[in-house]
């Protein structure tokens, strides 16, 4: 066969170094409770009651068996917007992690919750969670997030802290 040598007609080839970048929002948080791995795991994967941690919640529902790789949450959101995020569970190993993707308003997140025993006694919970898709500004999501994860996970260490007082 004889090609004429460039793109087939109607296509116009982007170079890699002209291509827009998507923008990654990473935000890392970490801090420590008193329970154990197994009671932070239980306190954690217990969704019905994350709307004690925040008030950004109004509903939860699974599509699947709850923290089986492959399920979904169906979460509604109500603060900062509304909106219904739809989180597919990709990894679970009780008690030690679990991740998920996210997607919500047309942005896709990757979150890693983890539960490392600490070297003091209780567990160690950070979380890391990666941000793209819709553009963004990029500083204002970045602060956003962190101020959403902070109250979450402050709130739920003290969830786990309370439970320990109370065995």
């Amino acid at each position: 066969m004889n090609h004429p040598p460039g793109p087939a007609p109607g296509l116009t080839p982007v170079p890699c170094h002209t291509r827009p970048k998507p923008e990654i929002v990473r935000v890392e948080y970490s801090l420590s409770t008193k329970a154990d791995c197994g009671l932070a795991w239980r306190i954690f994967s217990d969704c019905a009651h994350w709307y004690r941690f925040s008030d950004g919640y109004r509903s939860i529902e699974w599509r699947g068996e709850p923290w089986a790789p492959g399920s979904r949450l169906q979460i509604e959101i109500v603060n900062p917007v509304a909106a219904t995020q739809d989180r597919v569970i990709t990894i679970c190993t009780p008690p030690r992690c679990v991740a998920w993707i996210n997607h919500v308003l047309g942005y896709t997140m990757e979150q890693w919750v983890l539960f490392d025993p600490d070297a003091c006694g209780g567990t160690r919970v950070s979380t890391w969670i990666e941000i793209t898709g819709a553009e963004f500004d990029r500083c204002a999501v970045e602060k956003l997030i962190t101020r959403l994860i902070k109250e979450w996970f402050v709130n739920f260490c003290a969830e786990c802290d309370r439970m320990v007082r109370e065995v």
